[in-house]
């Protein structure tokens, strides 16, 4: 157990470090002002082209905005789990470790897109209602990312029928798909923003992975 306990934390810093040099990266090589009002973009060449070849689709960016409400609502379940466990259990203490775990991931979550919100690496390839937004990494992205395999850990280990077990890993596997993929195609992220986003999000649930197999020693 501490052995894999000891390879998870390396592959979460593996992750974490491998997001660090990609932002490093996107900042430093080939930064032209390809973006809407000639904002700046790294790998510009490669961005652009994938761009033009995808298009913009505001229909599908829309419906994965929309949908991202489905990972907040999941957020708040925990919450409200973790609330009622503090509550009938009267001790901190005596909520479960994972859930502890889980509320800290999800301040860490929220830290990493405040970061970025402040430090714009990137704007998106189109304006949204006229504005220039920052796009990297894709907050959409992150946040469904982060939040359904979490979620799945949390399910797999609550769900006790194995049958209704696996059927909804495999709705949260298929939805986590389907919102990363629309993100890519829809055309109102860069190429570099998604690879960013699914970088950032795997050192992050590696960590919370981590953190509870910790927590069972």
């Amino acid at each position: 157990m501490k052995k894999r306990n000891n390879i998870t934390l390396w592959m979460a810093l593996g992750m974490l470090a491998a997001f660090a040099l990609w932002t490093w990266l996107i900042s430093t090589i080939d930064v032209q002002p390809v973006g809407p009002n000639g904002s700046q973009v790294g790998f510009a060449a490669a961005n652009v082209m994938f761009h033009d070849t995808t298009g913009v689709h505001m229909a599908l960016y829309t419906l994965t905005d929309w949908l991202g409400l489905v990972p907040v609502a999941f957020g708040l379940g925990f919450a409200v789990l973790g609330l009622a466990q503090l509550i009938g259990r009267k001790s901190l203490l005596k909520v479960d470790r994972s859930i502890l775990a889980l509320g800290g991931f999800y301040l860490l979550v929220m830290g990493a897109y405040l970061l970025f919100e402040s430090v714009v690496i990137n704007y998106r390839p189109v304006l949204i209602e006229g504005f220039l937004e920052a796009s990297y990494p894709s907050s959409t992205t992150l946040l469904v990312l982060c939040i359904m395999p979490t979620a799945k850990m949390q399910l797999d280990g609550r769900i006790q029928n194995a049958t209704v077990r696996k059927v909804v890993g495999l709705a949260i596997v298929a939805f986590t798909v389907f919102m990363v993929v629309g993100r890519l195609v829809s055309g109102v992220h860069w190429l570099t923003d998604i690879v960013g986003g699914v970088l950032l999000s795997a050192g992050l649930v590696l960590l919370y992975k981590w953190a509870c197999e910790l927590s069972q020693r």
